[in-house]
């Protein structure tokens, strides 16, 4: 991907038709946030509000991640936030197989330009697409993987949260291990900064 800009990401997520998502939505949410970011967070697909706005994680759930980002002190602009699918499923419903492998392209390009070291994947959808179809967010989330120098962590979706506060507890055991993640390479500071 050595020729791959964010104006041909922004040009081919507007165009793309590769699978029948893109039909009866509002916005395409490509995703938004600090393009440099060491940190990156992907979640399933956009909700209402996300449609209604073109921006990735603004309702009840992204309301609820800043916050989480804010309680290890982490500010929501100093990272990247996207999905797996760029356009929204019908009803909220969990992509389709299909779905999530069109997008893949996308989501590629977009980790290939941000360059993430730490990449936190919110839920069991992402977690599958990026790490293992098998994956299982009860018993995987929390841990760590490392792939071509990228740690990766599965935790819960904050929409998961908002139904079941039972996972709260888990969910903070995964945020304070991300902080400790952050420090151990040395990128905590500079988000907290907000140096490059």
């Amino acid at each position: 991907m050595a020729d791959v800009n964010w104006e041909l990401f922004d040009r081919q997520v507007a165009a793309c038709t590769m699978c029948g998502l893109c039909r009866g939505i509002r916005h395409k949410v490509p995703g938004q946030g600090d393009r440099e970011a060491p940190l990156m967070l992907i979640g399933e697909g956009p909700g209402q509000v996300e449609d209604e706005q073109g921006l990735a994680f603004v309702g009840p759930a992204g309301q609820l991640l800043t916050k989480m980002l804010a309680a290890v002190s982490l500010p929501r602009e100093r990272v990247y936030i996207c999905n797996i699918v760029k356009c929204r499923p019908p009803n909220n419903r969990v992509p389709l197989p299909e779905e999530a492998n069109a997008c893949k392209l996308h989501l590629r390009m977009q980790v290939a330009l941000v360059r993430p070291k730490v990449i936190v994947l919110l839920g069991a959808t992402a977690a599958k697409n990026t790490i293992d179809p098998a994956f299982s967010i009860t018993r995987q989330h929390g841990q760590w993987i490392e792939r071509k120098g990228v740690w990766m962590m599965a935790t819960y979706h904050p929409s998961a949260l908002l139904r079941d506060e039972t996972k709260k507890r888990d969910a903070w055991r995964d945020l304070q291990s991300l902080r400790e993640k952050l420090r151990e390479l040395g990128l905590y500071q500079d988000l907290l900064s907000g140096s490059p």
